[in-house]
């Protein structure tokens, strides 16, 4: 028992003080995500470079979030959390520092990678907030203010973003990150205790290597496969079969290796439970089949010209990103209160079925009227970002072994930024491969497959087991 006893430092003060540090920190992070989405078409005006290129940027920032998402959480059990966060809060700076001193795109593409080491920021500050507080209830709430920052910062965040890229261009997003990061890193240090539940393990390093280069060289080869929807290349498909060879094989070793390991990163019994792959596939699907959506897909529409409705960054973040995140940000707590009560898998349900109409309106509806445009993505805000999001996370700690708390966590936002990567790499390339329908046509078909796979994630969601101690009477 004491390889895994809890060591949690009495200090520093309340509740309080702690939801100070962790959101701080969350915003943070949330800031490399969002706050970009309505400079990516400035970004590649001042850089010299195509959309494509710029999206890569964002599709690399995500594989390396779902990278280190797999195993940071781990090792701050380990070490300490406050430790793993404080690095990742000082990484996620310099990163931001590179990016705003990028003279090209490959320093842009390098900065973003050191960004991505923040990727597990949200579960781990859930999993500190958990340690601290036991009542599901007030847990449950808390929970839900945490995790809204993950769709937005109220859309602040959104139009800021608009606002500084048309008026300083998009370096002046990445200066404001460093210091919101900064920030984080002073809050962080002064107000959150430290905790270490798997003091004593040692970390499996070995599955740690395998189980990156098996997910990393998943990504790379669906980012080579994409690259032929544009034109086909003989080269590339080669590369891309090689890649899906080498991840297939690691993640064989990776199974080996935790089989035989004293202490594995990830215990195979654990992986064939059903509250273990349920939430990571539904989480995947609904963020493949979301994200993309509504960060880069209906901002691109909505600013483009006929059959767009023309409007420029600031005006389109303000009626599209704004209400989205605040949306959010307002019915997050509400949500994560109800979800110990009602159910966090009936919330979830609920969560996908209202996401699911959103897309509808906005396919079938929304690319021929800017109002239910509107309509839809308000919808999408309540749903996904002020639902589903929420729950989500809250499953991947629920859910989650006694014995090893950081690992489904770190597993389930790895499984969030693989989807968002995904979800960057397949809807962009089915927009290109539908041009010929013309731009109404291929926009419409990219939000209808968007529908198809979040119906597929409502299907993967029935799975979810219900987490009972996580769970209360009314």
């Amino acid at each position: 028992m004491s390889a895994i006893a809890t060591k949690v430092s009495s200090k520093p003060g309340n509740v309080t003080a702690l939801m100070v540090a962790l959101l701080t920190a969350c915003v943070a992070f949330q800031l490399n995500a969002s706050m970009l989405s309505p400079a990516l078409v400035t970004m590649g005006a001042e850089l010299n470079a195509s959309q494509a290129s710029i999206g890569l940027s964002q599709t690399w920032f995500f594989t390396a979030a779902a990278v280190f998402s797999l195993f940071l959480p781990r090792l701050s059990d380990i070490i300490g959390r406050k430790k793993v966060l404080l690095s990742m809060m000082a990484l996620m700076g310099i990163g931001s520092v590179i990016s705003a001193l990028a003279p090209d795109i490959t320093w842009l593409f390098i900065g973003r990678i050191i960004q991505g080491i923040s990727g597990p920021t949200v579960p781990l500050c859930l999993i500190m907030l958990r340690s601290a507080v036991k009542d599901p209830k007030k847990y449950g709430a808390l929970m839900g203010l945490v995790t809204a920052v993950n769709g937005g910062i109220a859309g602040i965040d959104s139009f800021v973003g608009g606002y500084f890229a048309e008026n300083y261009g998009f370096r002046s997003i990445f200066w404001l990150m460093v210091a919101i990061a900064a920030v984080a890193v002073v809050l962080i240090m002064m107000l959150a205790g430290e905790s270490k539940p798997g003091a004593g393990t040692k970390m499996d390093w070995l599955g740690v290597f395998f189980i990156v280069i098996a997910v990393g060289g998943l990504l790379t080869a669906l980012n080579e496969a994409t690259a032929l929807v544009g034109a086909f290349n003989t080269g590339t498909l080669l590369l891309a079969l090689l890649l899906a060879v080498i991840s297939l094989t690691a993640f064989a070793a990776f199974w080996t290796v935790e089989k035989r390991s004293a202490h594995p990163m990830v215990e195979i019994v654990h992986l064939r439970q059903r509250s273990t792959w349920a939430p990571l596939l539904t989480t995947v699907l609904t963020m493949t089949g979301i994200f993309a959506v509504i960060n880069g897909i209906v901002p691109a529409f909505v600013q483009a010209a006929d059959p767009g409705f023309g409007l420029g960054a600031t005006e389109m973040s303000l009626i599209i990103l704004t209400p989205y995140a605040l949306l959010g940000w307002l019915f997050g707590p509400i949500t994560g209160r109800l979800a110990p009560v009602f159910g966090y898998t009936k919330m979830l349900r609920v969560g996908l079925l209202g996401s699911i109409a959103a897309l509808a309106i906005i396919a079938f509806l929304g690319l021929n009227s800017l109002p239910l445009m509107i309509a839809g993505t308000v919808l999408l805000g309540i749903m996904y970002a002020g639902t589903v999001n929420i729950m989500l996370n809250g499953l991947g700690v629920v859910l989650s072994p006694q014995g090893n708390p950081g690992f489904l966590p770190g597993m389930n936002a790895g499984a969030f930024n693989l989807g968002a990567g995904l979800s960057f790499l397949v809807l962009p390339a089915i927009l290109v491969a539908t041009a010929p329908l013309g731009v109404q046509g291929s926009y419409a078909t990219v939000v209808m497959v968007a529908l198809g796979i979040a119906v597929a994630a409502f299907a993967a969601s029935l799975l979810v087991p219900k987490p009972v101690d996580a769970e209360v009477a009314p």
